[in-house]
């Protein structure tokens, strides 16, 4: 049987689809999968089980992404074609069966969404396949010692931000000797463009308790060392969702972006948000591409007295 799953550019969005791949994994486990996806996103399912290839589709204007894309496939009659980006071409491949995504509902999760092309209920979780090598990478970055506390302190566009100094100041606390991680590693991931937004986190965390991974991980091999992890908290990023995607307990902080449809899905997780009203935050003149921060609302307390609600019900449930 040979599968085609199309999904998505963005990486966040990428990870939430895993779910539904899972639940096709598990029905069809000696399936062959072909899967289409934006190059970030790509990556991540090097290690899906029965995968066959990867089919990259780079946004070109005009949507013309889908010409290579239809040459690449439209030779193989698939059983079963699943496309996660309601595109045309899924309805010009011969297929014995076809799943097409309409536009969802934004005031539902996206995992709730995708759930609904094949009924599912409730809705499988997210989940990430990891290679041996992944997980060596990961061993030696997060070597044994004290709890590790992960932050992702960027995001793709500065709207999402908070600052570097809170995540800092919030570090502190979570880590002190009356913290929930008392004296846990601080772990940071980003990518390598990203360096200058952590740098300021960076710089306020203590030599000896300091894991700089900016720049230095893939995404699964970032999902190998989260996994290793005691809580992540991070602003509304694809890190986030491989965070929550790994089992690790994850808090995710929103501002201008859609908690109902974004939130970190999952038992071990939670959100909290900016105070600032959410139609307020786009005012005259807003560019994602230029705005400044937006998460100005979120103090370092409320960021805290969250992470403490998170761990407190993770410590909890394994009572």
């Amino acid at each position: 049987m040979h599968i085609l799953f199309v999904t998505a550019t963005r990486i966040g969005d990428a990870v939430l689809s895993t779910g539904l791949l899972s639940h096709l994994i598990e029905r069809y486990p000696h399936a062959r999968l072909t899967i289409a996806a934006g190059p970030v996103a790509a990556p991540l399912f090097e290690a899906v089980p029965g995968l066959e290839q990867i089919v990259v589709v780079e946004k070109r204007r005009w949507s013309l992404h889908w010409l290579p894309f239809y040459s690449a496939v439209a030779t193989r009659r698939w059983d079963l074609v699943v496309d996660l980006r309601g595109s045309a071409v899924a309805w010009m491949l011969r297929a014995g069966e076809r799943k097409v995504m309409a536009k969802g509902d934004a005031r539902e999760h996206r995992v709730r969404q995708l759930a609904r092309l094949f009924d599912l209920d409730p809705p499988p979780d997210p989940r990430l396949w990891t290679a041996p090598h992944h997980e060596r990478a990961a061993g030696a970055l997060i070597s044994p010692g004290p709890p590790a506390l992960a932050i992702g302190p960027a995001a793709n566009w500065p709207a999402k931000q908070w600052r570097a100094e809170r995540f800092g100041e919030l570090a502190a606390r979570l880590t002190a000797a009356s913290g929930p991680l008392p004296g846990s590693r601080v772990a940071v991931l980003a990518a390598a463009h990203e360096r200058e937004l952590a740098e300021p986190l960076l710089a306020a965390l203590p030599p000896a308790r300091r894991i700089d991974l900016v720049g230095r991980v893939d995404l699964l091999t970032a999902a190998a060392v989260l996994r290793r992890c005691a809580m992540f908290i991070g602003n509304d990023t694809g890190l986030m969702h491989i965070a929550a995607a790994s089992g690790t307990p994850t808090l995710g902080l929103f501002g201008p972006s859609p908690v109902a449809q974004y939130a970190p899905w999952g038992r071990r997780t939670a959100w909290v948000r900016s105070a600032d009203a959410p139609e307020a935050m786009f005012g005259p003149g807003f560019d994602h591409r230029t705005t400044g921060t937006l998460m100005d609302g979120l103090s370092v307390d409320a960021a805290e007295a969250a992470a403490h609600r998170l761990w407190h019900s993770v410590e909890s449930a394994a009572a």
